[in-house]
C-alpha cells in the first residue's frame, strides 16, 4: 500500500504565491510519473501537471508560465509552485503518482488540500 500525504495549500490573495508538497510511502519499489489535478466541485478533475522520472513536465495551458512542478527522487516528493495565482486557480489540489510495489503496479491519489484565491 502507497500513502500520499499533501501540505501546503491556503487562503491567498490574487497575484499571490503558495507551494504544495506531497510526500509518498509505503511499499515502494519504483515511483513513475507524479502528478498535480485539482478539481472544483460539481466539474470533472483536470490535470495540472505532470512530471515524469526523468524530468519531463507537462502543463494545462491554464498554468503555464505559472506554475512549475518539481520532484525529488530521493525524498519521494513531489512539489507544485503556484505564482501569480488567480480566483480561478481555487480548487482543491489532489497528488496523483503511478508506482510499483515488490508485487505489482499501482497508481494512489492524496486526501486533497484546498486552495482558495479571493481578496
Amino acid at each position: 500500500q502507497v500513502q500520499l500525504v499533501e501540505s501546503g495549500g491556503g487562503l491567498v490573495q490574487p497575484g499571490g504565491s503558495l507551494r504544495l508538497s506531497c510526500v509518498a510511502s509505503g511499499s515502494i519499489f519504483t515511483i513513475y510519473d507524479m502528478g498535480w489535478y485539482r478539481q472544483v466541485l460539481g466539474k470533472q478533475r483536470e490535470l495540472v501537471a505532470v512530471i515524469s522520472p526523468g524530468g519531463s513536465t507537462n502543463y494545462a495551458d491554464s498554468v503555464k508560465g505559472r506554475f512549475t512542478i518539481s520532484r525529488d527522487n530521493a525524498e519521494n516528493t513531489v512539489y507544485l509552485q503556484m505564482n501569480s495565482l488567480k480566483p480561478e486557480d481555487t480548487a482543491v489540489y489532489y497528488c496523483n503518482v503511478g508506482f510499483t510495489t515488490t508485487t505489482m503496479p499501482g497508481r494512489s491519489w492524496g486526501q486533497g488540500t484546498q486552495v482558495t484565491v479571493s481578496s
